[in-house]
């Protein structure tokens, strides 16, 4: 985790039921005597992101309907971290300063604009497809005056485009970041939650395998799954080279790499890799560039 991550620390259960009292139905303790939850099971995960975003970030309320994919707080900000330490190293951007931002498939929860905004400072414009997942995320940025504009949520009318429609004549952000859907299809959703499980320690529930983090279909799978995505997102990026300074995306799956980065090559893009872990959990984010 990023060493300025909050999250390292053992949660603080105590402020968080303050801000968000259904959590203490989930809070059970581990075979340490440490409290935690049961991260295999969606309504707790929901709860304790949700006391995250309202004790920490001051929201005044935050709702997701059921079937919505839920973010986890702390994994969703060590990307932006990390983001804005590359950036600042490699590049000598000025990070003192706020950067604009743009989250493609900001989904219901708009996550990433929220911990841009809040914990960062940073303008951020969320690009989304699902017309619900938009009036969603637009709700809950209403719901609290500290946003104060810093947060606008786009609806992507065409999705057989990124870019396209979202970026305008007249915008010039610093960055963008995506969270693609990672899987080919339902089933491949299913096998990487029962996989997920079986790392947390858990097993079938009433027979009953469970997407712990939930999520609507164009938020967990697509055809090509996230390479195809990703490479999609590679082909289109070529044409907003002179109003996205940086583009970049998570890339849960290592054997994904080699047929990104053939794309990024054809495009002649710049790129690296920057390598991203939680937990037990590895990933990486891509980032590249054009001369």
């Amino acid at each position: 985790m990023h060493p300025d991550n909050p999250y390292q620390i053992p949660y603080n259960f105590t402020k968080y039921i303050e801000a968000y009292e259904p959590l203490k139905n989930h809070v059970v303790l581990n075979p340490s005597g440490q409290e935690t939850i049961h991260f295999s099971d969606s309504n707790a995960v929901y709860a304790l992101n949700k006391a995250m975003l309202l004790a920490d970030y001051k929201l005044q309320d935050y709702v997701l309907p059921k079937g919505y994919l839920i973010p986890p707080v702390p994994g969703r900000l060590d990307y932006l971290l990390y983001l804005k330490d590359f950036l600042s190293e490699r590049f000598d951007l000025n990070t003192d300063k706020p950067l604009e931002g743009l989250d493609i498939g900001a989904g219901a929860n708009s996550i990433y604009c929220i911990l841009g905004s809040q914990h960062l400072g940073w303008p951020m414009v969320g690009a989304e497809s699902d017309v619900n997942a938009v009036e969603i995320a637009k709700e809950n940025i209403r719901k609290t005056p500290a946003f104060n504009g810093s947060i606008e949520i786009r609806l992507q009318e065409n999705k057989q485009f990124i870019f396209k429609n979202i970026v305008l004549p007249n915008d010039r952000f610093d960055f963008s970041v995506c969270n693609p859907p990672f899987h080919s299809s339902k089933e491949d959703a299913l096998k990487g939650s029962i996989k997920k499980q079986r790392n947390l320690a858990d097993r079938k529930k009433n027979n009953t395998i469970l997407l712990n983090f939930e999520g609507q279909a164009n938020e967990l799978w697509c055809n090509g799954g996230e390479a195809l995505f990703i490479k999609r997102l590679i082909k289109e990026s070529v044409g907003y080279k002179s109003q996205v300074r940086f583009f970049s995306s998570l890339v849960s799956k290592e054997e994904s790499l080699p047929s990104i980065q053939k794309q990024l090559k054809k495009a002649k893009a710049i790129f690296t890799v920057l390598p991203l872990e939680i937990g037990n959990k590895i990933s990486r984010i891509v980032v590249w560039w054009f001369e």
